[in-house]
């Protein structure tokens, strides 16, 4: 697959404790990504952080362990794909009744190839 120039960086905010069934959410995103075929997905735990639901700030700090850390996933590519890919993300969404955040910026793709 090739892609350089301008692409699609689509973020998905969530808590470490949404599921999918008995899945993490975030595991079936990366999952339902690449069995659209996008070109990449990073999972990202977070240290800190609250969102709409949020009553405390949920933090990874040593004194106040939290089981809900904030998580981002990232996916980039084509603006087709990723805009393709939103409504898969909403139907999730719903299915696993959980918050979050979506959003979408442009992306300069710069290098994008498969290792050794």
């Amino acid at each position: 697959m090739k892609l350089e120039g301008e692409g699609k960086l689509l973020r998905v905010f969530i808590g470490e404790s949404d599921k999918d069934g008995h899945h993490a959410l975030y595991s079936s995103i990366v999952r339902l990504a690449r069995e659209r075929g996008l070109a990449g997905a990073t999972v990202l735990r977070g240290v800190e952080g609250f969102g709409a639901n949020s009553r405390f700030i949920h933090t990874a700090r040593i004194l106040r362990l939290s089981e809900d850390l904030p998580i981002v996933v990232e996916l980039v590519d084509t603006e087709e794909k990723i805009q393709g890919f939103i409504p898969v993300l909403d139907e999730l969404f719903e299915k696993a009744r959980c918050g979050g955040m979506i959003t979408l910026e442009k992306a300069e793709v710069l290098r994008y190839s498969a290792g050794k």
